[in-house]
Formats: structure tokens, sequence, C-alpha cells
């Protein structure tokens, strides 16, 4: 991981990026790794960073991070949007879909 990391950083200095871009940029991944691993939780996030959640939630606010297009992203499918699987009773609405051979037909 540390040549990984050398030639990144070896790339960005050759392509001019400066300093502060660096750092924020390396802020705005960090920051939605660790808040995607806990599934948006800014409280569970903010522990594991070291932070209190007020100072992790200022920090996405300076980075221009959407907290909400964040959460968004994290969710489920609804329901019509999902695949059914077999033995699985459909949402309430959706037809039935019965599958016999290799064709699929609605019931």
């Amino acid at each position: 991981m540390k040549r990984e990391l050398d030639a990144l950083i070896s790339q960005m200095h050759t392509a001019g990026i400066s300093y502060a871009d660096a750092i924020r940029q390396f802020k705005k991944r960090y920051i939605l790794e660790v808040l995607a691993h806990h599934k948006g939780n800014q409280c569970k996030a903010a522990t594991e960073l070291g932070m209190h959640r007020n100072t992790l939630s200022r920090t996405l606010a300076e980075l221009h991070m959407d907290t909400a297009q964040i959460r968004r992203g994290m969710r489920r499918p609804v329901m019509s949007e999902r695949p059914l699987l077999l033995n699985q009773r459909p949402a309430v609405g959706e037809r039935m879909r019965v599958q016999v051979g290799t064709n699929t037909r609605q019931a």
C-alpha cells in the first residue's frame, strides 16, 4: 500500500495538484469511505474518525459534501427497483412473475 500511495503522490505532484487540493480530496474520499462503512451513520463515523459528530458535520459542510445525497446513495433501492428473487412475494400492487421453463410470463 505504501508503494501505491507513493506513486499516487508522485502523480499528483507531477500533475501540479496543490497541497491544499490534495488534502481536500483525501479528506473527502476518506470520510466517504468511513461513512459508507457505517451506512451513513455520522455518529459512528465521527467516533471512528476520532472527532465529535458536530466536527464531522462542519467538515462535511466545509468540503461541500451534501449529507442528504450521501445518505440517499447508501439506501437500498425501493422494492419496485429490486430484482424479484424466487419464492419472494411481490410488493403490494405488483404482479407476480411466474417462471415456466426458459420463458417468463405475467400471472
